[in-house]
C-alpha cells in the first residue's frame, strides 16, 4: 500500500500541465510502470535502462544512454548521478541532462555537468567524464532519470553492454542501427542468448524483469552473473570503411597487437649497457630474468591513456623512451623488459590479459576490448621452475611474468591473474591460452607459535610466520602500502581479536632483497588468557592466533557458485604448560578431504609440552551452487574444531 501511495504522489508530479513538458516521453512511460514488492534488502529498481548506438559510414558512432532508476531507500541516493565517459582524442559528449522527480516536491531538472578525470592519478589520459549529481536531492521515492548522448570515432566495430548491475531491471535494451548493408552478430553470456529483433538495418535486443544480484559471501564477480551482450558490426566485404581491422578470430587479434607492440620493443645502446651490468653476475637463464624482471618492477608506474580511439591504448612507447624516462604504464613495462631480454638472448612476447577477474574473458568473442592489462611471456628452458608456466604447441615453453605487479616475483603470478584466458600477441603464432593456476605449495604460509602459559591463565608468546608465493606478495602489499606503524597497528589488531587486550612487544617484518619470502615476527602477553574454573581447571582455545581470513556460510541455502582460492598454511602452537597442571581433555583429531581442500589439526602431548597442528589447503576452483551444504560443512565444521577447548586439570 506505501508503495502504491508513492506511486500516486509521483503520478500527480508528472502530470501537472506546468511539468509535464519539461518531462520527456520515455521517462514518464518508466515511472508508471507497475513495480513488483522487493525485500527490503534491495535499495533501487531500474525502470529503464537503455542504450541507442547509431554507426555512420565515416567512422563516427552516436550513442545515446538512457537509464530511470527509482530509489527504495536512502541508501540508494548514490545512485542517483549521471556519468558519460568520452576521449578527448576522438569523442566528445552532445548532452548530458538528468531529472529528478520526488513525491510532494517540485521536479528538479539538472543540465549543468561537471567534467572530471575518469580515472584518479592519470598523468597521460584522454579518457574524461561529465557527471551531474543528484545525491543530495533524492530520498526514497525518488525517481532518477538521465540521457547521454556522446559520439566517438573509434577503429573498432566492437562493443558489449552489460543488461544490470546489482539492482533489478524492469526493461534493459540495447539497440543498434548501422548502415545498409552492414550486418550484425552477438554473442550472449551468463543468460540464454537473446536473439534480436531486426527492422532493416537497425538491430534491438531486450531482456524483461531481471531479478536483483543480492551479494553472498565469495561469490563470483558481478560480470560472471549479470546477462552481457557483445556486440559485433561489419561491412560488406570489400568496402572501404574507416574503421580499423574486423576480428573473427584470436589469431587476428594476435597479429593486430603484434603489428602495434613489436616495434616498438628495441633496446638502444644505454638499455643495453644496463642489461649487461644488471646480468653479470647471473649464471643461469631464470637469475638473469629476473635481475631483468625486478628492474622493470622498478620504474614507476603511471597509467598512460592516449590516443584510444584510435587503437593507440594498445600501443606502448619505445622501449628506448621508457627507459630514459624511467616511467610507464603496464604496456610499457612489458615492452621494456621485451627489450631487455632481447639484449639478454631471451624470446618474449605481450600477453593482453582482464586484471580483477579471472573468468571475465570469454572464448567465444574475439576481441581486444575484452582485456585491460598487460603481462609478458618469456621463452624459457626446462631448467626453469614450471609453476607460472605453460607447453605452448608453436612457441615452446613460456613463463609468464607480471612485471606492473611490484609484490609479485619471477615464477609467480597475482591470484588475480591465475587461470584466466589470456591473449599471446606474436602474429600468426598468437592466440587465446589459459594462464596457468599456481600449485599451493608454492603459495604457502607457516607460522610457529611458542607460548608458555603461566599458572594464572596469562600467556607470553613468540610467534614467527614464513610464507612464499601469493602468501608473501600480500605480506610484502600490505607493509608497502602503509607506512610501518600502521602495519604494526594492523598485526596488534589482528592478534588481539584471538587474545583480547594483548599486549604486543614487538612486530618486526623481514623482507630481504630478491627474494620472494616474507618473513613475520612478533611478541605478545595476554593476560588471563586462560579461564581458571575452580581453583582447579584451566580452559583455554589452543588456537591462539587466528586466520587473517575466512568465509562466513551462515544461509542454509545459495543460489551462486561459490569462488575458491588456492590458501595453504601451517600453524603449530607449541605450549609450556604451567607447573602443577596436565592435560585433562583435548578435542577429537580431525581430518577433512574434499574436492575442493583438505583440513586437519591434531594433538601432541610430551614432556610438559602441549604441540597443536593445524594446517589448511585449498584448491582454486569455483564450486557450484548445488554443492553449497559441502561446503558450509566443512567450514562449519573446521572453525568449531578450533574454538573447541584445551581442559588442564591440578595434578
Amino acid at each position: 500500500m506505501k508503495r502504491l501511495v508513492w506511486c500516486c504522489l509521483l503520478a500527480a508530479v508528472i502530470t501537472k500541465p506546468s511539468t509535464a513538458q519539461d518531462v520527456p516521453q520515455w521517462i514518464r512511460e518508466a515511472a508508471g510502470s507497475t513495480i513488483p514488492v522487493f525485500g527490503p534488502k534491495i535499495p533501487g529498481v531500474v525502470l529503464l535502462a537503455e542504450e541507442r548506438v547509431v554507426v555512420e559510414r565515416d567512422g563516427r558512432m552516436v550513442t545515446t544512454t538512457r537509464r530511470v532508476t527509482r530509489l527504495l531507500s536512502r541508501e540508494a541516493r548514490s545512485r542517483a548521478a549521471a556519468r558519460a565517459v568520452y576521449r578527448t582524442d576522438s569523442g566528445k559528449v552532445r548532452g548530458l541532462n538528468a531529472w529528478l522527480l520526488r513525491p510532494s516536491l517540485p521536479l528538479k531538472k539538472y543540465d549543468t555537468a561537471v567534467d572530471v578525470a575518469a580515472v584518479n592519478n592519470d598523468i597521460y589520459n584522454e579518457v574524461r567524464a561529465k557527471v551531474i549529481s543528484a545525491t543530495e536531492d533524492s530520498d526514497a521515492g525518488s525517481i532518477f532519470a538521465y540521457e547521454a548522448v556522446t559520439e566517438e570515432r573509434s577503429v573498432f566495430t566492437q562493443f558489449d553492454w552489460p543488461f544490470q548491475d546489482e539492482l533489478p531491471a524492469l526493461i534493459s535494451r540495447v539497440v543498434l542501427t548501422v548502415p545498409s548493408g552492414w550486418t550484425a552478430s552477438s554473442f550472449t553470456f551468463n543468460h540464454a542468448p537473446v536473439d534480436p529483433i531486426v527492422s532493416g538495418s537497425t538491430y534491438t535486443w531486450e531482456l524483461r524483469g531481471l531479478p536483483a544480484i543480492e551479494p553472498e559471501p565469495a561469490m563470483p564477480g558481478l560480470d560472471q552473473i549479470a546477462p552481457r551482450l557483445a556486440v559485433t558490426f561489419l561491412p560488406p566485404a570489400g568496402t572501404d570503411a574507416t574503421f580499423g581491422p574486423s576480428f573473427e578470430t584470436w589469431q587476428s587479434v594476435s597479429r593486430w597487437l603484434s603489428g602495434l607492440q613489436e616495434p616498438q620493443a628495441w633496446p638502444t645502446p644505454e638499455l643495453t649497457a644496463t642489461v649487461q651490468r644488471l646480468s653479470s653476475n647471473a649464471e643461469s637463464e631464470i637469475e638473469k630474468i629476473r635481475a631483468i624482471g625486478r628492474y622493470a618492477q622498478s620504474i614507476q608506474y603511471i597509467s598512460i591513456q592516449t590516443g584510444i580511439g584510435r587503437g593507440g591504448g594498445y600501443k606502448p612507447h619505445t622501449a628506448g623512451e621508457i627507459f630514459a624516462k624511467s616511467y610507464g604504464d603496464c604496456k610499457d613495462k612489458v615492452t621494456l623488459m621485451r627489450a631487455m631480454l632481447k639484449v639478454a638472448g631471451i624470446a618474449s612476447y605481450p600477453v593482453a590479459i582482464y586484471s580483477g577477474d579471472p573468468f571475465y574473458v570469454r572464448e567465444s568473442w574475439p576481441s581486444p576490448q575484452q582485456f585491460n592489462h598487460a603481462i609478458i611471456a618469456i621463452g624459457v628452458s626446462d631448467t626453469t621452475p614450471r609453476a607460472a608456466s605453460v607447453e605452448h604447441p608453436l612457441l615452446g615453453r613460456l613463463l609468464f611474468f607480471d612485471p606492473t605487479d611490484p609484490d609479485t616475483s619471477v615464477g609467480d603470478l597475482p591470484q588475480q591473474l591465475q587461470g584466466s584466458f589470456a591473449l599471446i600477441a606474436a602474429g600468426e603464432k598468437g592466440g587465446l591460452v589459459r594462464i596457468p593456476t599456481i600449485p599451493p605449495d608454492t603459495d604457502e604460509l607457516q607460522r610457529q607459535t611458542d607460548l608458555v602459559l603461566s599458572p594464572d591463565g596469562t600467556i607470553e608468546a613468540t610467534m614467527e610466520e614464513n610464507s612464499i608465493g601469493q602468501a608473501a606478495a600480500a605480506m610484502r602489499a600490505e607493509f608497502r602500502l602503509g607506512s610501518p606503524s600502521d602495519f604494526v597497528k594492523r598485526i596488534e589488531r589482528w592478534i588481539s581479536r584471538t587474545v583480547p587486550g594483548a599486549s604486543i612487544t614487538k612486530v618486526d617484518p623481514i623482507q630481504k632483497p630478491g627474494e620472494d619470502a616474507f618473513t613475520l615476527r612478533a611478541e605478545f602477553e595476554g593476560r588471563r588468557y586462560a579461564q581458571i574454573m575452580n581453583n582447579r581447571l584451566m580452559v583455554f582455545k589452543p588456537a591462539i592466533v587466528g586466520r587473517r581470513t575466512g568465509f562466513s556460510f551462515n544461509e542454509t541455502s545459495r543460489k551462486y557458485p561459490i569462488v575458491i582460492g588456492s590458501d595453504q598454511a601451517t600453524d603449530t602452537f607449541r605450549i609450556k604448560l604451567p607447573e602443577g597442571f596436565k592435560v585433562d581433555e583435548l578435542p577429537d583429531a580431525a581430518k577433512m578431504e574434499t574436492s575442493f581442500g583438505s583440513y586437519s589439526f591434531s594433538f601432541e602431548v610430551a614432556n610438559g609440552m602441549l604441540v597443536f597442528t593445524r594446517k589448511i589447503s585449498m584448491r582454486s576452483t569455483v564450486i557450484p551452487s548445488d554443492q553449497y551444504s559441502e561446503v558450509r560443512s566443512f567450514f562449519q565444521r573446521l572453525y568449531a574444531a578450533e574454538e573447541a577447548p584445551v581442559v588442564l586439570i591440578r595434578n
